[in-house]
């Protein structure tokens, strides 16, 4: 029997688990904290019967992830808004983002065909696009023309592109998605995150998972148990002799936290390379309890499952670029969920969960409560005076309850043009720690952050191939 530790419970982890039992090794998941999950975890910081999601929320590019299949049989299920997105604006029309390419083009006025002409191809074809988008950049790509068509737009920088449009509903949906990376939108490559995101998007919509996204992990689990897997809680992992013996070791760290552990075992240039990995801006997240919702000025807001409260073009570019380089924004960008409209098992009567958290700089140690109910209040008049609990998650708080969100960070790094062109590590495969048998399957390697688990699957599947097990 092949023994395989796995460390760390987060989606990656998880997968890279799942994907390994299946190949037929033994598997065992050693998880520092008392429960699994790691950024797929829901609470109900506001009584039984309110969902919050703690991390992950909504998940436009997992329906097409071959980590998660078969998770149906286990209790997955998911569900969608009436509207995917929703931008506003001061004094405009918000934008709408709909799963459909010719819905939401015919919202965006004189820019609907550039809209068409960006996603209507590579959405059509996602379903086959998506092997080559949820993995390393460099490889050699299964659908060439169509990742050639697809990649081009994502290499500039995304204020760039933005500029395709005439109006600033377009732009702000553009901008609104990139800057989900949390990076200048002025970098090269800056696109990229935002242009996965609207095509997958557009494919699969914005689902939720029924029952919070802690339904998302337990359902692994259990599908990880039928397999004979197991899973350790309150084992945190400070050294290798720690570890029991095991043909394979596979990584749901940051890339520090992979040094520290293995030390002098990593080669030269992999431990060069882990100690210049940076984590990027922080995620200052405040959850609130709302009476009847919150009292958006324009009703579409209120059939949204998402939303981007970040103003104009200009305003979400130069906010970024302040969180970037360490600044607070007066006004920052603000990403809001109303998971409950798709999922309303998630509220208790007419008090429903709103989740929100705002970039912030690195370790930022300041109080950005007042300025988060400020942009929700910019386009919602009297949203204050429905909050009947509040929530609040600073980034010392998502450090400490998950050690790959280094100041906050809860991309697990700074999502640099290099980090996205070349994981982790200089090298033909990220995943590859350089020393024999070990494996980094975490968010800082490709495809990055999400419940999708690809990070931990390609992982696997690599390991798989050197362990020399059947897939």
């Amino acid at each position: 029997m092949t023994d395989v530790l796995v460390i760390g419970s987060g989606p990656n982890g998880l997968a890279a688990a799942l994907t390994l039992a299946r190949a037929g090794a033994q598997v065992t998941v050693l998880e520092a904290q008392d429960e699994i999950g790691g950024g797929t975890r829901t609470v109900q910081p506001f009584g039984e019967g309110i969902l919050v999601d703690h991390c992950a929320a909504i998940h436009p590019m997992a329906l097409q992830s071959p980590a998660l299949a078969g998770l149906d049989r286990y209790g997955l299920r998911w569900a969608w808004p009436e509207i995917d997105a929703a931008h506003p604006l001061d004094g405009a029309a918000p934008a709408l983002l709909h799963r459909s390419v010719e819905a939401t083009a015919a919202g965006l006025g004189v820019d609907a065909r550039r809209w068409r002409m960006l996603f209507g191809g590579p959405s059509r074809a996602y379903d086959r696009l998506a092997a080559d988008i949820l993995g390393p950049v460099v490889h050699l790509p299964r659908h060439p023309f169509l990742l050639g068509r697809f990649g081009a737009p994502t290499v500039l920088p995304a204020a760039l592109l933005a500029r395709l449009f005439r109006t600033e509903q377009a732009r702000a949906l553009l901008l609104g998605t990139t800057a989900h990376a949390m990076r200048p939108l002025t970098e090269i490559v800056s696109s990229a995150i935002g242009m996965g995101i609207l095509t997958a998007g557009h494919h699969d919509g914005w689902p939720v998972v029924v029952g919070g996204t802690q339904a998302l992990t337990d359902a692994m689990a259990k599908a990880l148990a039928d397999l004979g897997g197991k899973i350790e809680t309150g084992v945190p992992v400070t050294a290798l002799d720690q570890l029991p013996p095991a043909d394979a070791v596979l990584l749901n760290l940051a890339p520090s936290a992979a040094l520290r552990l293995y030390g002098d075992r990593l080669p030269a240039g992999t431990r060069r390379a882990y100690r210049r990995h940076r984590p990027g801006p922080a995620a200052y997240k405040v959850d609130f309890a709302v009476e009847q919702g919150v009292p958006w000025r324009d009703t579409e807001l209120g059939r949204a499952g998402t939303l981007h409260l970040g103003g104009g073009a200009a305003e979400i570019v130069a906010n970024e670029r302040a969180v970037a380089s360490g600044r607070m924004p007066e006004r920052p960008f603000v990403l809001l969920g109303q998971q409950y409209l798709a999922d309303p098992s998630r509220s208790r009567g007419d008090i429903h969960p709103v989740y929100s958290y705002a970039h912030v700089p690195s370790g930022y140690d300041g109080d950005a409560t007042d300025a988060i109910v400020a942009q929700i209040e910019r386009f919602a008049p009297g949203f204050r005076e429905r909050i009947v609990g509040l929530r609040v998650t600073r980034p010392a708080g998502f450090t400490a309850g998950n050690a790959n969100y280094v100041g906050g960070d809860i991309l697990t790094g700074a999502k640099s043009p290099a980090a996205l062109l070349l994981g982790p590590r200089p090298g033909r495969n990220p995943y590859r720690t350089g020393a024999r048998g070990v494996y980094l399957c975490s968010a800082a390697t490709p495809p990055g952050p999400g419940a999708h688990g690809m990070a931990g699957y390609r992982a696997a599947q690599l390991a798989i191939r050197d362990l020399g097990l059947r897939p």
